[in-house]
């Protein structure tokens, strides 16, 4: 595939960049870092929504999904709390679904986020009993959640069909995780609920698998950004760190790391961009290929490159205040949500 972002595309990965520096996520989270799980900041949500970055994928903006992976992949090199990806599925589903909390939803005044079904255990389960909807089980983990007002809850029912549901997160069973990720908040939700109609809408088939694809690609993007920062902050630290009066990279097996995490970054960014590409093209089963692809292959190649920048740093990348570590951690958790490299390794070989 012969693909390169275009100049529209480019611009808008430097502006978002430049925002994120101006307003760097890491050094917003370091004083609270130990007072509780991570939230985005009124003033980063507004961004989203001046920017017209939640109503992205939505038919009046008319974004694509390589739009939204580029940045998806810088929010993750700056380690930001912005459920990005999320808020703009939310919207295009809103947008389907003719629901009036779409322009709540865009305007940033009311976070809507999407919860799905673990790619792994299909829950929660969804029966269709004449006009109600019963839903139960725990949703795959959703970043952001707790600063979001509402919940789109998405299932497939016990016949196949799909359908989905706008709820408010208060009142909802939510759990907050004990992660690994210190620049994100994650949870789930337990639902026991029975909808009657009028609250619950059924969405097109295709739709749902749609929704865990773009997310699916959003983790490995994300992890993309945050692997591509290690490598600058590994080579920088290799050419000022100095042992028997020379830097280390001079030494032929760091410039090896360095080489391999580079290599891994750029392989792995070239997949997650087929999967983009992919997500918005018309085949079912291309997109599924691509996307499985770039999750399973991306996944682990990230966090190996994670593991050799620590082994760079040496010392100083197990230290508390080194952001070495903030970045590791992020792509870790990565790896294994929405879908883990093993599952999608399975769904690749079952095609």
């Amino acid at each position: 595939m012969d693909f390169a972002l275009s100049e529209e595309q480019e611009a808008l990965v430097e502006a978002e960049r430049a925002w994120l520096t101006r307003n760097d996520p890491i050094a917003e989270r370091r004083p609270g870092i130990d007072a509780g799980p991570a939230q985005p900041t009124p003033g980063a949500v507004r961004h989203l929504a001046e920017s017209g970055l939640i109503g992205l994928l939505t038919a009046d903006t008319g974004g694509t999904a390589v739009d939204l992976t580029v940045l998806v992949e810088e929010h993750g090199r700056a380690g930001s709390p912005l459920p990005l990806a999320e808020l703009a599925v939310a919207a295009r589903l809103l947008e389907q679904l003719e629901h009036p909390a779409l322009a709540q939803a865009e305007s940033g005044a009311e976070l809507v986020l999407p919860a799905l079904p673990s790619p792994e255990t299909a829950a929660p389960h969804a029966r269709i009993d004449g006009a109600r909807l019963r839903l139960q089980g725990s949703t795959a983990p959703v970043t952001g959640l707790l600063g979001a007002a509402s919940v789109l809850v998405l299932a497939a029912t016990d016949t196949g069909a799909e359908a989905a549901a706008v709820l408010p997160v208060e009142g909802l069973g939510l759990r907050t995780l004990q992660t690994l990720d210190l620049t994100r908040s994650w949870s789930v939700l337990d639902l026991d609920h029975t909808l009657e109609a009028g609250q619950w809408s059924a969405l097109p088939t295709g739709t749902l698998a749609w929704a865990q694809d773009v997310l699916a690609t959003a983790r490995a993007a994300d992890a993309v950004g945050a692997a591509a920062r290690l490598v600058d902050m590994t080579v920088e630290y290799a050419g000022q760190r100095t042992q028997f009066d020379r830097p280390i990279a001079t030494f032929q097996a760091v410039k090896h790391h360095c080489a391999n995490m580079a290599l891994a970054v750029e392989t792995s960014r070239a997949a997650v961009w087929a999967a983009a590409v992919a997500l918005d093209g018309d085949d079912a089963s291309a997109r599924l290929r691509a996307v499985a692809a770039a999750a399973a292959y991306a996944g682990a190649a990230t966090s190996t490159a994670a593991q050799t920048a620590l082994q760079v740093h040496g010392g100083i990348g197990f230290t508390w205040e080194h952001d070495v570590h903030l970045l590791i951690r992020r792509i870790k958790v990565d790896e294994l949500l929405d879908g883990s490299v093993a599952q999608h390794r399975r769904r690749l070989v079952g095609v």
